[in-house]
């Protein structure tokens, strides 16, 4: 019945969590870590200088020799980004401007006299048609700008990457307008009945082509995944822009056009009586070319056959362009990973002289790794510090496991190459495991092969006599809190302090907690009341266990993983390995063990997901692509022939890509769905065309050259505005291999949709040389109906 106080029998003291579960080095010395995060919907520029201004007025009222220092700078980096992104867009616009002033205001000056004009004299150039464009990219961009905000979609790699995507896209139908309404000036009209003409016969296809092209990006958009996530902006800010782009073509550019354009000075002339009226298709460039229209659509089946292998060729192409998910971030920080053995706790990390740090940022906690960050000066300094880290850590740590990386761009995948190898037994499963990394490290192309359960560890276990542990009223659950109490400590309570609740820890003195072996003489309450040593009842035996153990689906599951060589992908290593890895399994199975099987992992089996997401919305895209063909052109026919054109840019986008030397990664895969969209486009573009003067009169051959001939410059100004627009992207670490995806496929498709889609038509529907004019047009006959 007599009291005491808690203090006559244990020392009572405030201190941190031994051992703690962070540390934190920065320069060699320990610091104390704070993170700020943003606030949805927040902007990170506008904080990181709200944090400055705050840090410097904290920093004033700081002890002596304490102080701040930033040692990550999100809004810097995002600032330095978008900035760049900034520049990359001023520079397609640019692009798209050069192109548009000197492709659409070059002509050619007519002359019926005597003799032949100098050279600067046979060609002029007018600034307005290029004028009329270059207004409606601002206005584009200004609106697309204000439609982001609305719809909450920030300023961001993905947003401004996809808007310099939009931006050769959104160029297209003023391009288009503006086009047609020069032609027809041209041909005699007057600015006011060119602008309608053009509205009337662009204003439709043009639709149909917006919304075919939209619906190419639509799978991103109904992507159900991470990586879906992570790209929905490009389908968002990309049909903003089209749909927008299509808008001001044909609502504001007949209007611009007719305030800005001018009537050629020759026009007038034939007006006067002053000059005879010209053909402007009939010149040694767009005779030349009817001619190879002419040629491939007499040699149909050839022209065919030769746009089949090229097609065959692309899809063998593709087979050798290196696979990728995503690649590494183009910013300077280095990550070094050190793993030392299982076990290892974190005081003794940074015992004595601080030469390992804790990472910041785990995946999961474990007190044996360590991770620095280190942040060069440049890239270049980056790229040299890469190669030489992994030799010194291998020379001068031994003992440890270490692993230089870059920070990832996209979903973060642990390793370049990995497989899981699933089973039932955890001992079985260890060897199985050993057998894979085996066959992993006989290849020359992987680095550090490892897995994720790590070595194993010694640990203590008390092999309990239950029987007499129930006799004596002792359960397992007091054993296991005796031993805890002895080692770590257990909470008893908890101490209210203002706002924080502390926790209250019972354990053994220092000296006492230290020696393992001690644990034996710890004393248990009975049932009865009184204390019997654990060793009564309990046996301490040290044995070996798995450090760490995972599961997959409930079944056991090791994750053999490893680095790859530089220059290579992880897809590739993969696929190189699988064959072997085949035949160890069909071993399993032959000796017994078919419980035991070898996945997939890392990086392939994420884009693989990815690619699922993607690959779920592609019926939805056809199906809507062939709806709107079919709505514009009322046949099946003619809607198959359209529908047909899709992969005929496949070729050309292999042809970039292995030329560049780039991979075919996660956003070339967008990209190369998307281009079907402009391919199509123009394949519509082109049919309706033909549809055209089929309705006017003009014999179907005619029709088809003539088609072809007239609808050569827009659908080359709207291809070159699109692939030039890309260059600037092109050279973009992440971006990069998309753009060079679409810049190669336009090139080949818009080759092919001038060439071979002629050819197609004639064969689909069975045209004969017969039905054409009796003299052609480019001959002094009378123009073909517009």
């Amino acid at each position: 019945g007599n009291q005491m106080q808690l203090g006559d029998i244990a020392v009572i003291k405030r201190g941190y969590v031994d051992p703690p579960a962070v540390k934190v080095h920065h320069q060699g010395k320990e610091v104390i870590a704070l993170g700020v995060s943003m606030a949805k919907g927040g902007d990170i520029i506008a904080l990181g200088k709200s944090l400055t201004a705050l840090s410097g007025r904290i920093e004033k009222t700081l002890p002596a020799g304490i102080r701040m220092v930033n040692v990550q700078n999100q809004p810097k980096a995002v600032a330095t980004s978008v900035n760049e992104f900034v520049r990359v867009l001023i520079e397609a616009v640019v692009i798209v401007l050069a192109v548009s002033f000197i492709a659409l205001g070059f002509h050619k000056r007519p002359h019926d006299g005597p003799g032949q004009l100098p050279l600067w004299k046979r060609y002029y150039i007018d600034m307005r048609p290029g004028l009329v464009v270059g207004i409606t990219i601002p206005l584009v961009l200004s609106l697309t700008f204000l439609a982001m905000w609305y719809y909450g979609i920030g300023l961001h790699k993905i947003s401004l990457g996809s808007l310099i995507i939009a931006l050769g896209l959104l160029v297209d139908d003023a391009i288009i307008a503006v086009e047609m309404m020069v032609r027809k000036m041209e041909e005699g009209y007057d600015k006011v009945r060119a602008a309608t003409f053009a509205y009337e016969i662009t204003a439709m296809p043009m639709l149909t082509g917006t919304l075919i092209t939209a619906a190419g990006f639509l799978p991103i958009g109904l992507a159900k995944s991470t990586t879906g996530e992570y790209t929905f902006a490009i389908f968002a800010v990309t049909v903003i822009a089209l749909v927008l782009s299509w808008i001001v073509s044909v609502y504001f550019v007949p209007y611009l056009g007719t305030l800005l354009l001018k009537v050629p000075p020759h026009v007038k002339e034939v007006a006067e009586g002053k000059d005879s009226p010209h053909e402007m298709f009939d010149s040694p460039f767009y005779n030349t070319f009817r001619k190879t229209v002419n040629w491939c659509v007499q040699h149909r089946w050839i022209t065919i056959g030769s746009t089949v292998l090229i097609f065959a060729l692309g899809i063998v192409g593709m087979g050798k362009v290196q696979q990728q998910f995503f690649p590494d971030s183009s910013r300077p920080e280095i990550i070094v990973d050190i793993w030392f053995p299982e076990g290892t706790v974190s005081t003794w990390l940074g015992s004595g002289v601080p030469r390992f740090y804790l990472p910041l940022d785990q995946v999961f906690p474990q007190t044996n790794v360590s991770q620095m960050i280190v942040v060069p000066k440049d890239l270049k300094v980056r790229e040299s510090l890469r190669i030489k880290l992994p030799a010194l850590l291998a020379t001068e740590f031994p003992e440890v496991r270490g692993r230089v990386k870059l920070l990832p761009n996209g979903p973060p995948v642990p390793y370049p190459v990995q497989f899981r190898v699933v089973g039932i037994d955890p001992l079985v499963l260890r060897d199985r495991a050993d057998e894979v990394k085996a066959v992993m490290r006989q290849s020359s192309n992987t680095r550090g092969v490892n897995d994720n359960w790590n070595e194993s560890v010694k640990v203590l276990r008390l092999e309990v006599d239950q029987a007499k542990a129930r006799t004596l009223g002792v359960t397992s659950q007091s054993i296991a809190q005796a031993s805890r109490t002895i080692l770590s400590g257990t909470p008893v309570g908890q101490f209210r302090e203002g706002d924080k609740l502390i926790d209250i820890v019972l354990r053994q003195p220092l000296d006492e907690r230290n020696a393992i072996t001690d644990i034996g003489n710890a004393y248990l309450p009975t049932a009865s009341g009184k204390s019997i040593p654990l060793t009564q009842i309990a046996k301490p035996v040290f044995t070996w266990e798995p450090g760490v153990m995972w599961r997959e689906n409930r079944d056991y599951a090791i994750t053999v993983q490893s680095d790859i060589v530089e220059g290579l992908q992880g897809a590739t290593v993969t696929q190189e390995l699988m064959p072997k890895l085949k035949a160890l399994e069909a071993q399993w199975l032959s000796k017994g063990l078919a419980g035991y099987r070898i996945q997939v992992a890392g990086a392939v089996e994420e884009s693989s997901k990815g690619s699922a997401s993607i690959a779920a919305g592609i019926p939805i895209m056809l199906f809507l692509t062939f709806t709107l063909l079919m709505l514009q052109l009322h046949s099946f026919s003619r809607a198959m022939l359209v529908f047909l054109t899709g992969p005929l840019g496949i070729a050309g986008v292999a042809a970039a890509l292995i030329l560049l030397g780039r991979p075919f990664g996660f956003v070339a895969l967008l990209g190369v769905i998307a281009l079907m969209g402009m391919i199509q486009r123009n394949s519509v573009i082109l049919i309706d065309q033909i549809e055209q003067d089929r309705a006017r009169g003009v014999p179907t051959w005619d029709a088809i050259v003539e088609s072809a001939v007239r609808r050569l410059r827009p659908i080359v100004l709207t291809a070159a505005a699109a692939v030039l627009a890309m260059i600037p992207l092109s050279r973009s670490v992440f971006w990069g291999p998309m753009a060079v995806a679409i810049m190669g496929g336009l090139v080949v498709a818009t080759v092919l949709t001038l060439l071979a889609l002629p050819a197609m038509y004639a064969a689909w529907f069975r045209v004969k040389r017969e039905d054409r004019l009796e003299v052609q047009p480019h001959t002094g006959a009378k123009p073909l109906p517009a």
